[in-house]
């Protein structure tokens, strides 16, 4: 009998066997989400290449989780769980938010696995946030209680911006004659990098020539435009004085790490860049933000090894 953990994101889908006993994983694939109509179908072609049955799945998916019946936030994919759970012939089935499966990630991250910014130092008792650009945004905290690791679910993705520079107000005007409500999302993450290079465009009155996260990201990079060069760093300004807010809301002592498929791009740029000076700049809390420490992730698929961990933890393998 098998057990098998699933990443989906809006984009990709990620599969592994995971060894509940060790947590190792293998046999790991990964496909577009658009070569599938619904996700039970890429899971049978996944179970088809296997030898033993699977019996056991944890797939930790981009939407929340907690009726029956989910349905994607950035994908047209919805299900059961009870059908789904009946159609795999499983066992145990448990679905559970994306970032549920990074947070729980954090704690067997090596240190080769990530990469501090700026000072401070985790306490081993502290509340952790993990946030991530990606298709969207997720967030997730993690604590640990009675020697299990817990997270704290939430949707903190869609909590309002809030701009901290006259410039940031500015593309917030902007963004709300677009979209209304403007969440953080709508900011950090791939197509937020593109909303926030044609709302600077629209500031300087030029034509926007790129439609796409990777073209921005790229001229960006090579420094072929001013404009999308001053995207990147708002983007970065941004996504530091969002981790301040989530290190205030929880007293992150445990540190806020950084997850995502967005950030990986660019990981000099984003080291040398305002992310950690406006995760501090939080007038008289400057000092406690400090020391709390900020990671990037490095881990190639923090998503399945976090979904090993909850799964693990459900069929009491893991020693914590």
């Amino acid at each position: 009998m098998l057990s098998v953990v699933a990443d989906v994101g809006g984009t990709n889908i990620r599969l592994s066997v995971c060894n509940v006993e060790t947590g190792e994983l293998s046999k790991l694939r990964e496909f577009p989400c658009a070569e599938f109509i619904t996700l039970d179908a890429a899971l049978v072609q996944y179970f088809s290449t296997l030898q033993d049955e699977v019996k056991h799945l944890c797939v930790g998916i981009a939407c929340p989780v907690e009726d029956d019946h989910v349905m994607m936030t950035n994908l047209s994919w919805e299900f059961s769980k009870e059908a789904l759970k009946k159609k795999l012939k499983l066992e145990s089935l448990y679905v559970i938010n994306d970032y549920t499966a990074i947070s729980l990630a954090v704690p067997f991250v090596s240190q080769e696995e990530k990469i501090q910014i700026g000072a401070g130092e985790p306490q081993t008792d502290g509340v952790t946030a993990v946030f991530g650009p990606g298709t969207g945004l997720g967030v997730s905290h993690i604590v640990k209680s009675a020697g299990k690791w817990i997270s704290l679910d939430g949707e903190g993705g869609h909590v309002s911006f809030a701009p901290n520079t006259r410039e940031q107000a500015d593309i917030l005007l902007l963004l709300q004659e677009q979209f209304g409500h403007v969440s953080a999302e709508r900011i950090l993450s791939g197509q937020g990098l593109v909303n926030l290079y044609h709302s600077l465009c629209r500031l300087e009155g030029k034509q926007p020539e790129f439609h796409e996260p990777k073209q921005v990201s790229q001229a960006a990079l090579d420094n072929s435009c001013e404009l999308a060069l001053r995207s990147l760093a708002v983007f970065c300004q941004v996504m530091g004085g969002f981790a301040g807010n989530l290190a205030l809301n929880l007293a992150c002592t445990g540190g806020v790490y950084i997850a995502g498929g967005v950030v990986p791009r660019f990981i000099d740029f984003f080291k040398s860049s305002d992310f950690r000076s406006f995760f501090e700049e939080k007038g008289r809390f400057k000092g406690y933000l400090s020391s709390i420490p900020t990671y990037l992730i490095t881990h190639d698929n923090p998503g399945l090894l976090g979904a090993s961990v909850y799964l693990r933890q459900e069929l009491g393998t893991i020693n914590n």
